[in-house]
């Protein structure tokens, strides 16, 4: 009986990793990015903005993964489902962003019900 109690333990504790790396825990995730990116907090919370520090070089597809990585990780966090709808620029049908030296802000909105 003691080492099925111990069995279950431990089987439990390993899910806690595995829990953390998938909801934002996960630095070697992180690390693995093209660029280093941040959620902005909002009192909405579908509301997802990420900031991201980048080269003012750096094109929207160069960006977009350390983008997603943010809005997914929250997006399944705080409502169970990844979809992002993210505001797009009129003139090219890509994710829009503004601009601030290194910083591109991207904004979206978690879609989950």
């Amino acid at each position: 009986m003691k080492q099925v109690i111990i069995l279950a333990l431990i089987l439990g504790l390993s899910g806690c990793a595995s829990l953390r790396d998938r909801f934002g825990g996960n630095k070697q995730a992180e690390a693995a990015l093209p660029y280093k990116a941040e959620r902005i907090k909002s009192e909405d919370l579908r509301l997802v903005q990420v900031a991201v520090t980048a080269p003012a070089t750096a094109t929207v597809d160069e960006m977009r993964e350390s983008v997603r990585f943010q809005a997914t990780a929250y997006c399944i966090k705080t409502f169970g489902n990844s979809d992002t709808e993210w505001a797009t620029d009129p003139a090219t049908g890509d994710w829009a962003f503004t601009r601030q030296q290194d910083v591109a802000l991207f904004t979206g909105r978690c879609t989950a019900n």
